[in-house]
């Protein structure tokens, strides 16, 4: 089961851009993140005609997450648990049958948190509380699952080309940082930093300056798994290619296989 996490920075924009690379790629389920739009306006029919079952959890204009499978999807669940006043559509989860194992597949779009301090990152680190709650509760089902999505964390500082230029950053302070180490800390395998180690991984380059042509990025998006998906896990990757192609969303996806 290959299993790949984008966010697409709009789906009016780029629809037909995802379209495109679920035809190259072929993953069997992807976890979208900001696709900013209302459920009604989210184009499943683009998706549905290749095959994918879709499931969204959308907001107007800003955030929303989503879930294309090849596979059934069965009880899926929008929104972090914890607190009950937060309308900002930023997770969902659901279990994906495989032709073996099931898994417990969540998406996440975590919050930036910029400027810091202030509300913005007090609502990230009270959003990272949350998720590591949820993670524990995963855990504690000792069954296959993952967490899949953008963190807006660089974990170290090899996950950034300059990173002296993210030290006052919420993606890069000590606080968020250390929030995402009590995440994995917890027993969840990191999938691209073990697969993977070493610096120049990245996943964000931003629309400013050249970045992209500049290897000017970040790693930000990430796949967390419970030690029983870790065990299943053959590959991962990051199609760092598409962030050059027409009009691209300023994230590029990253994937895993699992023997499931």
């Amino acid at each position: 089961m290959k299993i790949a996490t984008f966010n697409i920075n709009g789906i009016k924009a780029r629809a037909q851009a995802l379209r495109d690379w679920l035809d190259e790629a072929s993953p069997d389920v992807a976890v979208l993140q900001e696709i900013k739009s209302v459920d009604e306006a989210f184009p499943s029919d683009l998706f549905e005609d290749i095959g994918y079952n879709v499931a969204t959890h959308g907001q107007k204009s800003f955030n929303g997450v989503a879930i294309l499978s090849k596979y059934p999807l069965e009880d899926v669940r929008r929104g972090l648990p914890g607190d009950d006043g937060d309308e900002q559509a930023r997770w969902i989860e659901a279990t994906v049958v495989g032709e073996e194992t099931p898994v417990r597949i969540c998406g996440l779009y975590l919050p930036n948190g910029n400027p810091a301090p202030g509300p913005k990152y007090d609502y990230k680190l009270a959003w990272m509380e949350r998720l590591k709650a949820r993670a524990a509760a995963l855990l504690a089902d000792e069954a296959p699952a993952l967490m899949a999505g953008d963190y807006n964390v660089i974990p170290q500082d090899e996950d950034a080309a300059r990173p002296d230029a993210w030290r006052k950053d919420a993606l890069a302070l000590p606080q968020s940082r250390e929030a995402f180490r009590r995440i994995l800390n917890l027993g969840f395998t990191e999938a691209v930093a073990t697969r993977m180690p070493g610096p120049g991984h990245f996943t964000f380059w931003d629309y400013q300056a050249n970045a992209y042509d500049r290897n000017d990025g970040i790693r930000i998006d990430h796949v967390l798994l419970t030690p029983q998906a870790a065990d299943l896990m053959t590959d991962c990757g990051i199609d760092a290619g598409v962030r050059g192609r027409e009009k691209p969303s300023d994230h590029v996806p990253v994937w895993v296989e699992l023997a499931a």
